[in-house]
């Protein structure tokens, strides 16, 4: 077997990557939280650097990803992902992502590590490389095995798909102001053709709430690991004059009653308690290790 170290391609190595994520996926360590559906929905992000991205370190063995050193957003914190067998590169990718994927700011380099709590290994690996813990938020699932609560829709109120209606417009305004960026949107459609342009992004299952003015008044993008039978959602928004009418759980609820009717088996939601009010589950943590380098 012939093990080798290169850079990642964009253009080439996406598809592979995705696979092997997909392939190496395990509820019990979750990948440190580099989900498949997660690895794709950053790549369509408008904030995401598709300049630096040859940057990322691909590990291979006999041609086969079984490696992968890369960030979410952008340069500064990174996950590192191998399979079972090739744990032992670890050490040799945190050495690499530190030359590589570091950020610098105020002539200081530094290295955020992204990992679960589910991970021994890279906790022990971490701390023997002088890391330390510096953030811990919640992992949280709804299992498809209870019953989704049931949210009464506020009169003139209206759910569609993007199938029904895909008004980029108003899409980008309601995630705008949902994402608290001020009452006054920009006019970057383009951004939002490009958060569609995922090859496993699903227009029928991506859910909108519209209000009776016609604007979107809620947003909730769902995901679907057809091989691992789970649901990722990303993103959830809710403009801040439509908040507290129970909005944003009907969306998701909706969002996740169309995966569970595709054999999903459970969803991951976001860490804060909001999802815990609607049924989520804790399971683990993420936590973020940091370093400042030499």
């Amino acid at each position: 077997m012939a093990l080798t170290q290169r850079r990642y391609k964009l253009m080439s190595d996406f598809a592979a990557v995705h696979r092997f994520l997909t392939d190496i996926y395990s509820l019990d360590t979750l990948n440190s939280y580099l989900l498949p559906p997660f690895f794709e929905y950053a790549h369509t992000h408008p904030m995401f650097n598709h300049k630096l991205t040859h940057r990322f370190g691909l590990w291979e063995d006999d041609g086969n990803v079984v490696g992968l050193a890369c960030y979410e957003m952008d340069v500064g914190e990174v996950f590192l992902v191998t399979d079972e067998k090739h744990a032992y590169l670890l050490v040799e990718m945190v050495n690499y992502a530190e030359k590589e994927l570091s950020s610098l700011a105020n002539n200081q380099r530094t290295l955020a590590v992204w990992i679960t709590d589910k991970e021994s290994d890279k906790i022990s690996l971490l701390e023997g490389m002088n890391y330390t813990k510096v953030h811990t938020e919640a992992v949280r699932i709804f299992p498809y095995n209870k019953p989704f609560l049931a949210h009464p829709l506020p009169d003139g109120f209206s759910v569609l798909s993007l199938e029904d209606e895909n008004d980029l417009t108003k899409i980008n305004d309601c995630l705008w102001k949902g994402f608290n960026h001020g009452d006054d949107p920009d006019d970057d459609i383009d951004c939002r053709l490009l958060m569609q342009s995922g090859p496993n992004f699903r227009k029928d299952l991506t859910t909108i709430i519209k209000a009776p003015t016609g604007e979107y008044a809620c947003f909730a993008g769902m995901w679907f690991d057809e091989k691992n039978r789970y649901a990722y959602l990303e993103p959830l928004a809710t403009v801040p004059a439509y908040r507290r009418r129970g909005l944003a759980a009907i969306a998701l609820t909706e969002a996740m009653k169309k995966t569970k009717a595709l054999e999903a088996s459970y969803c991951f939601g976001g860490a804060g308690e909001f999802y815990a009010g609607i049924g989520f589950e804790l399971i683990g943590h993420r936590q973020l290790w940091k370093k400042q380098l030499d």
